[in-house]
């Protein structure tokens, strides 16, 4: 007989206790939809577009949030977006395609507002591409392909452009060729460029003179710490950089959404799946 049984039993139940509110815990931060709001000023955006929301989603990677999908679209149309920018990841390799549901994300945003979409490395490694990409087009979305379209408001253009992920074809039109594409088309206008992979903005997307880059990919560093940029990358590199919220080189400004879905086994903590809203200013002169 044990010595102690009440104190062992008391032991036990506060263990049960820990681990229940710790699962519970990370059900919830993986699960509850969080809204987070910026606002990055630019000096030469024109005034038609002072005040522009947008609402910048990536990497879904197969979720649900409510039956088929109810609650993301409601969250979405509740911050009452002019457009709405899906930066890749919308499946998951490790899980495959399920039937129905690039149509279904796609008819849900697209009725919110003009849906704008790049690929990420998930569509490239699950396959089919140019079948999703025609699926996501009847149902609504703008699909960007190394192309650039106007956007008009209130009386002003600005310039959206979009590329595949490095994982595409390997003919593929460079980022290079399309920002060349850009100035040829429009001279010298505030454009705006979708590009998957953040890890890229340093070093290359930052050079291509876009006034903002939207991206996604690195799932907010995944575990969230204070004083950090996030503990994991993708690929599992410590202490990764360009992860969440606003940054700026070369004379750019990127945006990277911390996502929504986890890949495979992976899961957030500290990092709720996030519905990022830019609103758009214009510096005062």
């Amino acid at each position: 007989m044990p010595k102690h049984p009440k104190r062992r039993a008391r032991r036990l139940a506060l263990l049960a206790l820990s681990v229940a509110a710790l699962a519970g815990f990370l059900y919830w931060d993986n699960t509850a939809l969080q809204a987070t709001r910026f606002d990055p000023v630019f000096t030469d955006l024109p005034s038609g577009f002072d005040g522009c929301r947008i609402v910048v989603l990536s990497d879904l990677h197969g979720a649900e949030f409510g039956r088929d999908n109810a609650d993301l679209f409601a969250a979405v149309a509740a911050e009452d977006p002019s457009y709405i920018f899906f930066l890749g990841d919308l499946e998951d390799k490790y899980r495959g395609p399920e039937d129905g549901y690039p149509a279904e994300i796609a008819q849900g945003l697209s009725a919110i507002a003009p849906t704008y979409y790049v690929t990420g490395n998930h569509e490239w490694a699950i396959g089919g591409v140019p079948a999703l990409k025609e699926t996501l087009a009847a149902n609504g979305v703008t699909v960007l392909s190394n192309q650039f379209v106007p956007l008009e408001q209130n009386g002003d253009t600005i310039v959206l452009a979009g590329i595949d992920d490095p994982n595409g074809y390997a003919d593929q039109k460079t980022p290079e060729e399309l920002a060349a594409e850009v100035y040829a088309a429009y001279g010298d206008p505030f454009w705006i460029l979708l590009a998957h992979r953040n890890s890229r903005f340093a070093t290359q997307y930052s050079l291509l003179g876009a006034d903002l880059v939207c991206s996604g990919h690195a799932h907010g560093g995944i575990i969230r710490l204070p004083f950090t940029d996030g503990l994991l990358s993708h690929d599992m590199a410590l202490f990764p950089s360009h992860t969440a919220g606003l940054y700026e080189a070369n004379g750019a400004c990127l945006f990277v959404t911390r996502g929504l879905g986890n890949s495979g086994p992976s899961f957030r903590v500290f990092n709720r799946p996030e519905i990022a809203v830019l609103t758009l200013h214009r510096a005062e002169p």
